[in-house]
């Protein structure tokens, strides 16, 4: 299945039906009077999240989506049938934006919610319903109201509890693979993952959602390489792994490019609990180890992880941090008791 993130959609509420003008006539029935039923309501246009979709690749294919138009009324004072409406099935993460991809309309981020996109039109009133003590046989009837038409912008944000950053080949997808039973393409030149995976990774009997998107390269914020188009699926992450690579000339400068990038994608990414792993350490001695980690140190300002993903050593010390920092997440996001029992 191919993956897709972002899509432009068309939707179209049903019209409703128009009212009817009849009139009775009957054998010896003299005055039979107006009978001229409502017209149907137009179906609506829903969005819905469901389980088992990661992609949005079904809208490439289909963008105009449009409800059914309610019938009109007919004699007897017979109603018309209401229009069927249409549900947009979407996965869990998706925001729905107006058409200047800003304004956020709607973010479904579980299973089961639904949002009304666009409301069907009332069915327009019979000439039944116009007829008074002094007009008993009205002429007239309403028609029924349009339908809302909306151009919209579906954006897929994967719901994770961690992502990976870092720059091409600084080991992204080797880490992804080593840790979880995803099974991301890796080679020895960049630019190997070309959209995010996701992964379940495990720890001291424990789970957590691991996200890896395409690497960023100095410049991304202004369109080079893949651009930063990718970095909205770790805006949802608790804690984000930035993963550089040991074998670099530069390590210092390689965790500057992409924190400058982050900088510049969002301040909300930046800003976001970060653990920073020097990987790639078994192709490194002892002292060339100490003099890259003590430099990486130094340029992010917090303590550096030596890992290598390729062989699992010191891979269980990440996840345990990371661990940490979603468990601190999930505390902070769970609601307080608002009362304590007492006996």
């Amino acid at each position: 299945m191919k993956f897709l993130d972002l899509a432009k959609i068309q939707i179209r509420s049903g019209s409703g039906g128009d009212g009817c003008v009849s009139f009775r006539r009957e054998k010896f029935i003299e005055f039979g009077g107006p009978d001229g039923g409502d017209g149907g309501r137009g179906g609506d246009v829903w969005a819905e999240c469901v389980p088992a979709l990661n992609t949005l690749i079904d809208f490439r294919y289909r963008q105009h989506f449009l409800a059914q138009n309610g019938r009109p009324g007919m004699g007897r004072q017979r109603t018309g049938k209401d229009g069927e409406d249409v549900v947009l099935k979407v996965p869990a993460g998706t925001e729905i934006l107006e058409e200047d991809q800003e304004t956020v309309v709607a973010d479904l981020t579980e299973v089961g919610q639904r949002v009304l996109l666009a409301k069907g039109g009332n069915g327009g009133w019979g000439n039944a319903r116009f007829k008074t003590a002094t007009n008993q046989a009205p002429r007239r009837a309403n028609p029924g109201q349009d339908g809302v038409e909306r151009v919209l912008w579906l954006r897929l944000k994967l719901i994770a509890d961690a992502g990976l950053a870092g720059l091409p080949n600084a080991g992204k997808s080797t880490f992804l693979a080593a840790t979880s039973n995803a099974r991301p393409k890796i080679a020895d030149y960049p630019f190997t993952t070309l959209h995010p995976n996701l992964g379940v990774v495990g720890v001291d009997g424990r789970e957590f959602v691991l996200a890896d998107i395409p690497g960023l390269i100095e410049g991304a914020s202004e369109g080079r390489g893949l651009g930063d188009q990718f970095l909205g699926h770790i805006e949802r992450c608790a804690v984000l792994l930035h993963l550089v690579d040991g074998t670099s000339e530069d390590v210092a400068q390689d965790f500057a490019v992409i924190d400058r990038e982050l900088a510049l994608y969002s301040p909300t990414v930046h800003d976001k609990p970060r653990i920073v792993g020097l990987n790639k350490i078994d192709a490194l001695d002892a002292e060339t180890l100490a003099e890259r980690r003590a430099s990486l140190e130094e340029a992010a300002g917090r303590r550096v992880y030596a890992l290598s993903a390729a062989t699992g050593d010191g891979v269980v010390a990440v996840l345990r941090a990371l661990m940490s920092e979603i468990d601190a997440r999930r505390q902070a996001d769970e609601p307080e008791d608002s009362a304590s029992w007492r006996p």
